[in-house]
C-alpha cells in the first residue's frame, strides 16, 4: 500500500497553496488503523491561526451520519427497532396519517415531512422544543414509507426527538456518552457545540460561485421547501454561534479525525472499541431504498440513515460505501469492503460541489486498492 499520510498530506497542501481551499483537514482509518491524519491552511484567516488536527469545523449535512450512528447505538442496546412506529416514543407525532411513519422510514428519508415553513428563521431552529412541535404537526408530502425524498433539515428533529424520548437526554449529550467518550472524542466530534469550545472552531468563508449556480432551478422545487432561503447552509450560517451551540442534528461540527474514527468503530474495532456487531453493520449498510428522491429528483441510493456511493464516484459501482455529504463540501465515509473510513473537513463553504472530497477521497481509494 503506497504512503497514505504523504499522499494526503501533498493533495492538502496543493488545495491550499493554489487558493482553492483556506484550510482543510483529512484523516484515514485502514483495518481499525490510522492511516493518514493531515491538515493544511489556516482555520481563521483573520487572525491567521492554522488548522490542527483538533480544530473543529461546521461541516453541515455531514453530521446526519454521526445522527445515525447514534441511533444504531440505541437499537444496539435495545431502547427501540428500526420498526418501531416513531408515535410510540413520540406520540404527537400521529397526526395527518403519519401514524405508520416507523424510524426506519425516518433513517431512509421516507417518513413523508421533509418540509418546513416558508418563513422559518435560523433563531427558530435554535428552540428545540418549537422545531419539534413543527416537525410532529407537519402534514407528509406522501404516505410515510410509499416514497423517498431528502428530509434536509427535519431529519435532525425526527431522529433527534426519539432519541430524547427513549434516553430522557438530548441527542449531544447521547452522542457524548456512546459515542466519543469510548472512543476518546468528546473534544472533535459534536452535534451541538459546548459554548466554552467555540474558541477552537475553524472559521467559515464562501468560495466564489456562480450566482446562477442554482438559477436553473425553480422558484418551488422541492429542496427550497426542504430548507428556505433563511436558513439555507452558508459560511455565515455555519460561523453563528447560536446556531453551532444549539442541537440542529441534520448538521454538525467535528474534525475530520474523528469521523474518520468513528466510520471505523462501525467497520470493526478501534482501540478496543466497536460501536455495533458485525450483523447490524450489514444491516444498516445494506441497500434500503434506490427510488427516484421526491425532493432533489435525482438518483440517491440510501441506507440506514447513510448515503450508499463514494463522491465523485458512480453510486452503483461504491454501493460497499457508506456516509453523509455536507453542503459546502465535507463528508465522511467508510467502506465495508476495503474496512477503510475516510473524512474531510473545511473552511472554504462551497455549495455546489465537493471537488476537494472527491479528489483527496479518489486518491485514497487508489491507494488502498493499489492500483
Amino acid at each position: 500500500m503506497s504512503d497514505i499520510q504523504k499522499l494526503v498530506q501533498d493533495a492538502l497542501d496543493e488545495l491550499v497553496e493554489s487558493g482553492t481551499e483556506t484550510g482543510l483537514q483529512a484523516a484515514v482509518y485502514v483495518d481499525g488503523e490510522l492511516a493518514a491524519d493531515a491538515v493544511a491552511g489556516l482555520a481563521d484567516p483573520e487572525s491567521g491561526r492554522p488548522v490542527t488536527s483538533d480544530t473543529p469545523f461546521w461541516s453541515a449535512s455531514t453530521g446526519k451520519g454521526v445522527t445515525s450512528t447514534v441511533v444504531h447505538t440505541l437499537v444496539e442496546k435495545g431502547l427501540f427497532g428500526y420498526d418501531t412506529r416513531i408515535v410510540e416514543l413520540w406520540p404527537e407525532f400521529g397526526v395527518h396519517g403519519k401514524e405508520g411513519a416507523t424510524i426506519r422510514h425516518a433513517l431512509t428519508h421516507s417518513a413523508g415531512v421533509p418540509g418546513l415553513p416558508a418563513d422559518i428563521t435560523p433563531e427558530d431552529l435554535t428552540d428545540w422544543d418549537k422545531m419539534a412541535g413543527i416537525v410532529a404537526s407537519a402534514e407528509p408530502w406522501w404516505e410515510p414509507g410509499t416514497q423517498t425524498g431528502y428530509h434536509s433539515v427535519t431529519f435532525g428533529w425526527l431522529l433527534g426527538e426519539v432519541v430524547r424520548r427513549a434516553t430522557g437526554k438530548p441527542i449531544s449529550q447521547v452522542l457524548r456518552e456512546e459515542v466519543a467518550a469510548p472512543l476518546g472524542l468528546e473534544n472533535e466530534l459534536f452535534l451541538g457545540v459546548p459554548e466554552a469550545e467555540l474558541g477552537r472552531l475553524a472559521k467559515l468563508d464562501d468560495a466564489p460561485i456562480d450566482p446562477n449556480a442554482f438559477g436553473d432551478l425553480p422558484e418551488d422545487f422541492p429542496l427550497f421547501k426542504t430548507a428556505p432561503p433563511a436558513i439555507m447552509p452558508s459560511a455565515a450560517y455555519g460561523n453563528r454561534a447560536d446556531i453551532l451551540v444549539s442541537d440542529i442534528p441534520a448538521g454538525g461540527t467535528m474534525t475530520a479525525r474523528s469521523l474518520a474514527k468513528m466510520y471505523a468503530a462501525l467497520l470493526g474495532e478501534v482501540d478496543g472499541v466497536r460501536l455495533v456487531s458485525q450483523a447490524r453493520l450489514e444491516e444498516i449498510t445494506a441497500l434500503a431504498v434506490d427510488d427516484l428522491d421526491q425532493v432533489v429528483f435525482a438518483p440517491s441510493p440510501k441506507a440506514l440513515g447513510y448515503f450508499l456511493g463514494r463522491p465523485g464516484s458512480d453510486p452503483q459501482q461504491s454501493l460497499t460505501v457508506f456516509g453523509a455529504q455536507g453542503m459546502g463540501g465535507s463528508a465522511a465515509y467508510g467502506d465495508t469492503r476495503t474496512k477503510v473510513s475516510f473524512a474531510l473537513t473545511k473552511n472554504r463553504f462551497n455549495p455546489t460541489e465537493a471537488s476537494a472530497v472527491e479528489r483527496v477521497g479518489g486518491i485514497v481509494a487508489k491507494a488502498v486498492s493499489g492500483s
